[in-house]
């Protein structure tokens, strides 16, 4: 007779073997990948839908768990990674929601609230990192501060502006940190596929940064 595992034989499980877990009928395996990705998860999304389309990212963030529970039972290790998989249905909601208001291609915004600082970590200013902020001993000035809380929402504005494929392939890449093979299988398409969309979101995304020091050099 087999018996459910122990809390911390839980806990160490991996996230494939949790799938399998909560597949077989165990529904604290579901409870512990819920909360191993739910932030990630929730911030690709709102991230990949954009600043017009955030009084949705909450239903389409639930439509993404609700597909992986629906498809708990055709989950494959040997398919794909748990997070590839996953990543992958969220795209392909998020993606769905974009296609049925007619946004997929381009849209232009410009985010004023949140305080920026949680995609400040994506921006370079010359050799310096919004890392430095957060360093052992470090003591930012006020100044330091609200540069990379305007930055950090300057660069939402700008993740906006790209086409709805590069997004997703700059935030899985450089936020998540998926490798490109994980990449191409999550957005199903060729490794050069998403090479070239990575480079092409770099390329505008640093344009668009560097209209924002511009103007903000002349301000100052």
């Amino acid at each position: 007779m087999q018996f459910p595992p122990a809390d911390a034989d839980l806990q160490a499980m991996p996230d494939d073997q949790l799938m399998l877990a909560y597949a077989g009928g165990d529904p604290a395996a579901f409870d512990l990948l819920y909360n191993r990705h739910e932030n990630a998860l929730y911030r690709f999304v709102r991230r990949l839908l954009g600043i017009p389309l955030a009084s949705q990212v909450d239903e389409v963030f639930q439509d993404t768990w609700l597909r992986i529970v629906a498809a708990r039972a055709s989950f494959s290790p040997q398919g794909a990674a748990w997070r590839t998989w996953a990543f992958t249905i969220a795209h392909n909601v998020a993606m769905d929601r974009l296609r049925e208001v007619g946004r997929e291609v381009t849209f232009y915004a410009h985010d004023e609230d949140g305080d920026g600082l949680d995609a400040a970590h994506l921006f370079d200013r010359g050799a310096l990192r919004r890392d430095v902020l957060a360093a052992p001993g470090v003591h930012p000035s006020a100044e330091d501060v609200a540069f990379w809380q305007a930055a950090g929402k300057r660069l939402l504005a700008c993740l906006d502006e790209l086409p709805a494929d590069q997004r997703a392939a700059f935030l899985l890449h450089h936020e998540d940190g998926f490798t490109v093979e994980a990449m191409a299988a999550t957005l199903d398409c060729g490794f050069e596929t998403i090479k070239s969309r990575l480079r092409y979101a770099l390329k505008k995304l640093r344009v668009c940064m560097e209209r924002y020091l511009v103007a903000l050099g002349q301000a100052a």
